[in-house]
C-alpha cells in the first residue's frame, strides 16, 4: 500500500488530552478518514440506487432453474 503524508490542524487542548491518554493521533486520524470515506461511499451508493433502483429481472429465475436441473 502506498501512503501519502498529510497535515491537519487539531485543537490544542484536544491534542494534549490525546497525548495524556496515550491516543495515537495519526492512527486515530487514519481511522477517522477511513470511516468518513466508508460513510461517503455508502451515501453515494444509496443515492445512485435511489436514482436508478434495481428492477426485477426474469433472467435470474430461468438461470437458477437451469442450475438446479
Amino acid at each position: 500500500m502506498t501512503t501519502t503524508r498529510t497535515t491537519f490542524t487539531l485543537d490544542e487542548s484536544l491534542a494534549e488530552q490525546a497525548r495524556r491518554l496515550g491516543v495515537n493521533i495519526s492512527a486515530a486520524a487514519r481511522e477517522g478518514v477511513s470511516a468518513a470515506v466508508r460513510s461517503a461511499l455508502a451515501s453515494s451508493d444509496r443515492a445512485a440506487y435511489e436514482r436508478e433502483p434495481e428492477k426485477a429481472d426474469d433472467f435470474w429465475a430461468d438461470a437458477e432453474a437451469w442450475v438446479e436441473g
